[in-house]
């Protein structure tokens, strides 16, 4: 961006609950989670502390950013262990997730890598 100022103030990051088999792909949420506390962006995710979500909000949180998740109340024990950061949002199903999610943000950010990749060969 080089100086320009965006005219977004939070970016929502889909991703999943594991960090799958590939370092890359634990890397870019990484990288990711550190380019939006550098570009001054708030993050609005799935809310769970695990996987690549739990490493692109911890990212963002220990830069000092603001963190918003959003989980539905039966994905809780499945995608939150331990500590979670910023603030939480419990939604009664996904179909409210995805839209508070939504309402929440300005752009959108899909992070792949989070299922296993099958070998075919």
């Amino acid at each position: 961006m080089d100086g320009a100022r965006s005219k977004f103030k939070s970016v929502c990051v889909f991703c999943g609950s594991s960090v799958g088999k590939r370092d890359c792909y634990r890397d870019a949420a990484l990288e990711l989670g550190q380019e939006l506390v550098k570009r001054k962006l708030d993050l609005v995710y799935g809310g769970g502390s695990v996987g690549l979500m739990g490493l692109v909000s911890q990212e963002v949180h220990n830069g000092g950013g603001h963190v918003l998740g959003i989980i539905p109340k039966t994905l809780m024990c499945k995608e939150i262990t331990g500590e979670t950061v910023g603030e939480v949002k419990v939604v009664s199903n996904m179909h409210q997730r995805k839209a508070e999610m939504a309402r929440h943000s300005d752009c959108f950010i899909a992070l792949p890598g989070s299922r296993p990749i099958l070998n075919k060969s």
